[in-house]
């Protein structure tokens, strides 16, 4: 009798624990369901609130968006002192890396700091990321480089360091540069490129390409011109009809389109790029010095020489995908731009 007690008390147990194991499996379940963690919202770039009046960020931080956001004011034709006057035109370096450098197929500067030394074949040498950053001064600011100790350098790269963690999440890719765009077969066609220049561009940009400035002139200007005496040089990769046609079919028309939703087709831009590139701008001094191995020179590449035949026609509008061809069968060269 007492066996057949204990056992039923054993059996008791065992039923309890069971219901006890249901029960906390159960509202485990419920729990996890309801606290499964989701993906960081993107959020609205704010250099306001984000970088400017953030008291977490520290003043050379700061002081390096504004010249980097700023270029002309701080260091270009409208700085008041004429030694720290290094950008040629009234451009700003974000008017190229949109959002501060924080937006992805815009060249974006988060992750860039990691990216260097790198080998250029511009300079056909391994490069450091000051150097890089002069490389845009001469190009595209048509100014001059800082010297290697300028204050201003450690400013900016102080920023784009920073932006690898001090910022929240705005993106949901990140890209060294701008996502290709799969290469026309045809030369580009003017006639539609200034077509599509006046129905997408001609608004922000204006119908000489001369931009739109501020109402208040000593900012500088809302939207950058993309010809004449005040843009960026014919050394600049943006005066390349693939890097110029990259970067249009991922950014533009400014807040209509995106690498996740363009609104151009890869032809459109490569037609607007050749026509935008087509007009005069301000000349680079010694252009003949870039890519001393001549073979590394990207095939858009306007101005000569070259380690080709190709004319000098066809090196600015193309088509390109000949002169691709030929680097990959004589050199075993992959070229995309």
């Amino acid at each position: 009798m007492e066996e057949f007690q204990n056992l039923v008390k054993k059996l008791l147990t065992l039923v309890i624990s069971m219901f006890l194991l249901m029960l906390v499996v159960f509202f485990g379940l419920i729990y996890f369901d309801s606290y499964t963690p989701t993906e960081a919202p993107i959020l609205e770039w704010d250099a306001a609130t984000m970088v400017l009046n953030n008291p977490e960020v520290p003043e050379l931080v700061k002081e390096g968006y504004q010249l980097l956001n700023a270029s002309s004011q701080n260091m270009g034709p409208l700085q008041n002192n004429p030694e720290l006057r290094f950008s040629g035109n009234n451009l700003s370096c974000t008017n190229c890396h949109l959002n501060g450098g924080t937006l992805s197929g815009s060249a974006s500067w988060i992750g860039i700091v990691d990216r260097f030394p790198q080998f250029g074949g511009r300079a056909n040498k391994m490069g450091t990321l000051e150097d890089r950053i002069n490389g845009c001064m001469e190009r595209s600011m048509n100014g001059k480089a800082f010297p290697s100790d300028a204050p201003q350098l450690k400013a900016m790269i102080a920023y784009m360091r920073w932006l690898d963690d001090g910022i929240p999440k705005l993106n949901t890719k990140v890209f060294k540069g701008y996502p290709n765009i799969k290469i026309p077969t045809i030369a580009v066609n003017l006639k539609l490129g200034a077509h599509i220049y006046t129905r997408e561009c001609v608004q922000c940009h204006g119908a000489e390409g001369q931009g739109i400035r501020y109402q208040e002139k000593e900012k500088g200007y809302q939207y950058p011109p993309l010809w004449g005496n005040d843009s960026f040089n014919d050394g600049a990769g943006m005066h390349r009809v693939l890097t110029a046609a990259a970067f249009i079919k991922n950014n533009m028309p400014y807040l209509q389109a995106n690498w996740e939703n363009p609104k151009l087709t890869d032809e459109e831009a490569y037609h607007v790029a050749g026509y935008i590139n087509s007009f005069p701008r301000p000349q680079k001094k010694e252009k003949e010095k870039d890519y001393p191995d001549k073979k590394l020179k990207p095939v858009s590449t306007s101005y000569g020489p070259w380690t080709d035949n190709f004319s000098a026609e066809q090196h600015k509008y193309g088509p390109f995908p000949p002169i691709i061809r030929f680097y990959k069968e004589t050199f075993d060269l992959s070229k995309t731009k």
